[in-house]
């Protein structure tokens, strides 16, 4: 894979969906210290295509507009993969790149990184390696065949190496970085928006004031909100944790939508249960990293709150991110009520993992990746004057 050397180089990078707006941040700032011997052109697939939602994330993160914009929108599994893949491959006439940067587990990820390797075109992969174990997880077979047509997969913990040896990738393509949703999080965490204002905002100005007074609830995997007796025995439990502590809730689109199709609303109208729209990730970041515990189905999440100390409660059976468990601040609970309620019980009764900073979380990942795509492809580093 290795090329030879040319006065510019350039990698195209796919971003599709909120979850890669955070990784795609600090990589596009890394690479940009490789100019001008390097060239950058930010793709976006419109796979998550609330223009005011999308805006609102490049402004927060800093992420310059997309170069390309090939507006996919929504759709099945199968259609927004094809979609894209019919887009970006147009995307790509007359254009001869080094290689493209795809991250984490969407269907652009996959659909991408296909269109790329059947034009023989380099794919690097960041966020490779994660497994859950449940191919049931449409973002599973995302992860496992984007692995497996990659060429440079670079890591976030021990675990995705393991992985990815286990299902014949060759060691010298596996490179452990870190993680660049931390860098993303210690870049921005002194510009997070404090919960008081976003309660303000809300109208509710008296609602959990102060720190690790209240608990942040998210949701919106189909597992848990797309069946009427599973969403409704998840909302009941967050009705008794209101009861014992204040629960801010933003809702996402899918699960607000579910809720008011299964008549759910009423049991949340409640004094102590805020609910919020979509947040923004300044906003997000400001309610997490005050709240006591965090409740949620997100495999970001899950990282971010390890990286802040903050307890959390995965309403998954399952994770692709066991360091969040095996280090971290992370429990998982499942959805049976009774376990959720019992770990949050031990919180509040002064329990909860305290956990550690994984290996390489220390907001460098992006740099680290930089570096090794540059040596890989022999980009010449800018002499610094």
């Amino acid at each position: 894979m290795q090329q030879s050397t040319s006065a510019t180089h350039h990698i195209i990078c796919i971003v599709g969906a909120r979850p890669n707006f955070m990784k795609i941040a600090p990589i596009m700032m890394a690479l940009s210290e490789l100019k001008p011997n390097l060239d950058v052109t930010l793709v976006h697939t419109g796979q998550h295509y609330d223009v005011a939602m999308n805006e609102q994330y490049f402004q927060a993160l800093g992420i310059p507009a997309p170069d390309i914009n090939l507006e996919v929108g929504s759709g099945s599994h199968a259609v927004q993969t094809a979609e894209v893949m019919c887009r970006f491959e147009a995307a790509l006439e007359g254009k001869n790149p080094t290689a493209i940067l795809v991250v984490g587990d969407v269907n652009s990820t996959i659909a991408c990184a296909l269109v790329a390797t059947k034009k023989g075109i380099p794919v690097i992969h960041v966020e490779a390696g994660l497994r859950s174990f449940d191919r049931a997880m449409p973002e599973e077979i995302n992860r496992v065949l984007t692995d497996q047509i990659s060429d440079m997969l670079f890591t976030t913990e021990p675990s995705g190496r393991d992985n990815l040896l286990r299902e014949g990738v060759a060691d010298k393509r596996i490179h452990f970085v870190g993680n660049v949703m931390i860098d993303t999080l210690r870049h921005n965490l002194a510009r997070a928006i404090p919960t008081s204002k976003i309660a303000s905002d809300a109208g509710r100005p008296d609602f959990a004031s102060g720190e690790k007074n209240y608990a942040v609830v998210t949701m919106h995997r189909p597992a848990n909100v797309d069946d009427e007796i599973t969403l409704g025995s998840l909302i009941n439990t967050v009705v008794t944790i209101s009861a014992q502590l204040p629960v801010i809730f933003p809702l996402h689109p899918r699960t607000k939508s579910m809720i008011e199709k299964f008549g759910f609303g009423k049991l949340l109208d409640n004094a102590n249960i805020l609910l919020l729209p979509p947040m923004g990730y300044l906003e997000m970041l400001g309610l997490m990293k005050d709240a006591k515990v965090v409740l949620t189905d997100s495999g970001g999440i899950q990282e971010e709150t390890t990286a802040l100390g903050v307890p959390c409660i995965t309403l998954r059976s399952n994770t692709e991110r066991p360091i969040t468990v095996d280090e971290g601040t992370n429990t998982i609970a499942g959805q049976d009520p009774e376990t959720i309620l019992g770990i949050f019980n031990d919180v509040m009764r002064g329990g909860g993992k305290g956990g550690r900073i994984p290996q390489y979380w220390d907001g460098r990942a992006s740099n680290r990746i930089a570096d090794l795509i540059a040596a890989e492809f022999g980009i010449a580093k800018p002499q610094v004057p």
